[in-house]
């Protein structure tokens, strides 16, 4: 009876605290930034930037019903803009009087896909400017701000080489962007002279050192490879893919129009 009594005890008590623990666990979570949360130190500079950078996006190219229904049926998955846009072109229209027709034409070897597995933020990926200020002497104390000395050109790339390497980017960047919620882009440029209002204090008898840099962001994933065929059977057509590989990749994307900064007294 006592031991009975010692098991009911202990499932009270953890009947009460495990939602508790949910509970502690779930504003850990909260509490938690995102990788792509923005932090204080980084600011939005589109608006104070000399040099305007293209603020279009990557359009989504959307297949056409015919190739929409191909691209369902087929066994590997199609995403790759350009390969879309060549099926969009392409005339497919065999006769459904064409009985016994049968044809297979090899449209080439492409990336089909891309797959994310990681999508990390750097928020000093380039160093891009320092401001100094010295107060060595002075009576008072200083103020400074960021000012942008010269153009600086930020540019991602692949971390490996790869086939149709353009067609992998943009697949890249378009996963990246939805990932992060970023402006993302492989080239962006922060213009001479450009300045931001945010003043830090330098006392006297020290120097400051206000230290500007490009963030950008690691993604990582593997891309799909295959030969493409379009099957024509009379009046039924398909999509073959043959000779699939998988390849690893990643790439340092950039975050447009956006600085980091990092201030230092001695």
């Amino acid at each position: 009876m006592n031991k009975l009594k010692w098991i009911l005890a202990i499932a009270l008590c953890l009947m009460t605290a495990f939602p508790q623990l949910l509970q502690a666990e779930e504003k850990k979570r909260e509490e938690e930034p995102k990788k792509s949360e923005i932090p204080s130190h980084v600011l939005n500079v589109s608006k104070e930037n000399t040099y305007p950078n293209s603020a279009k996006d990557e359009a989504i190219l959307e297949p056409s019903k015919l190739v929409k229904e191909l691209i369902e049926a087929s066994d590997v998955k199609i995403e790759n803009p350009e390969l879309i846009k060549l099926l969009n072109e392409t005339s497919l229209k065999p006769s459904p009087l064409a009985i016994g027709y049968r044809g297979m034409v090899y449209m080439g070897h492409w990336p089909l896909n891309y797959k994310s597995a990681e999508t990390t933020p750097n928020w000093e990926y380039q160093k891009i400017n320092t401001n100094q200020m010295n107060n060595i002497g002075g009576d008072n104390q200083k103020t400074m701000s960021y000012d942008q000395k010269e153009e600086k050109h930020i540019k991602g790339a692949l971390t490996a080489k790869i086939t149709n390497a353009d067609q992998v980017k943009r697949m890249m960047l378009l996963d990246a962007k939805a990932n992060t919620d970023l402006p993302l882009s492989f080239h962006t440029v922060l213009g001479q002279g450009t300045k931001t209002s945010n003043a830090y204090g330098v006392p006297k008898e020290k120097i400051g050192y206000l230290t500007a840099y490009a963030p950008a962001v690691n993604e990582k994933g593997q891309v799909t490879f295959g030969e493409v065929y379009l099957e024509l059977k009379g009046s039924k057509k398909r999509i073959v893919v043959k000779n699939v590989t998988k390849q690893g990749i990643g790439a340092w994307i950039p975050v447009q129009d956006h600085v980091s900064f990092s201030f230092q007294l001695k």
